[in-house]
């Protein structure tokens, strides 16, 4: 089973492990929409929608750049229209986009706690309902559709929580997202999954966690080779899982994961949060 002629929408995939995934299912002829908020080029942040397209575009897919904030639900609700009447539907929700800040509770402006619970949970939950009637079409015509989330396994530790109980919060939102709605989502074949990477991924959110260096990072290659693997396998008994990426790699047969770290042999992989 490959993506050739499947449509996705992705919430924020203008850089970093979203704009990986689009690209890789792209490979195959995928139809790509993205949903994320960055039209301007940013000095610190690199990325657009924009030149998430030209980069989809060239790696073999159609690309429907989309200029949305996930928190505002018209936005969204456009978005998936705009989608579905361009490329004839929707097959796979990806949701990418979200918000980080990793600082205890006196440190913790109610502003970015809007900000993340907003983006993570909100925007989760919104752009779930927004592409379900798509996703329910995807299903009676039998093309696999699937939801992928990119949240971690349900641990319900207090070490978890203590360090930053608002993101914690709000990353578990999105995984009680993935735990209803595989279940609700069941009897349209609709799989619902999530991926967290075992060890930190190089990305522009390292920027909020100090003291990590590129030899403790894993490439976004590497998320994006286990989505690509998610999303192919057959939503019907492929559901309500909560996956680590080189787990599903490993199940996939792949043997040498060491082509994935970002400095070349390196010993000195820091586990993700959450793990």
């Amino acid at each position: 089973m490959n993506l050739k002629g499947k449509t996705i929408f992705i919430s924020g995939a203008s850089r970093g492990i979203g704009l990986a995934i689009a690209k890789r299912c792209a490979a195959d002829g995928a139809n790509v929409a993205i949903a994320a908020k960055t039209v301007e080029p940013n000095p610190k942040l690199p990325g657009t929608i924009h030149s998430a397209a030209q980069e989809i575009e060239a790696a073999g897919g159609k690309c429907l750049p989309l200029q949305v904030d996930i928190r505002e639900e018209q936005q969204v609700v456009d978005a998936a229209r705009a989608t579905a009447e361009k490329f004839g539907g929707i097959d796979i929700l990806i949701n990418n986009a979200s918000a980080i800040n990793l600082t205890p509770t006196e440190a913790t402006p109610m502003k970015r706690f809007d900000l993340m619970m907003g983006v993570n949970v909100r925007g989760t939950y919104l752009c779930t309902q927004a592409c379900l009637p798509y996703l329910k079409h995807s299903g009676e015509r039998k093309r696999n559709p699937h939801v992928l989330t990119l949240s971690p396994p349900l641990n319900m530790e207090a070490r978890w929580f203590a360090p930053h109980v608002a993101y914690t919060m709000a990353k578990y939102g999105m995984s009680m997202c993935v735990l209803g709605h595989a279940e609700e989502f069941r009897p349209y074949g609709i799989a619902v999954n999530a991926l967290w990477p075992r060890t930190v991924i190089q990305t522009a959110a390292l920027q909020m966690i100090p003291g990590v260096k590129p030899e403790h990072c894993r490439s976004v290659d590497i998320m994006a080779d286990a989505a690509y693997a998610v999303l192919t396998a057959d939503a019907a008994t492929t559901t309500g899982n909560f996956f680590i990426d080189d787990d599903v790699l490993k199940q996939a047969g792949v043997t040498d994961l060491a082509k994935y770290s970002v400095v070349p042999g390196s010993k000195q992989l820091l586990p993700d949060l959450f793990l």
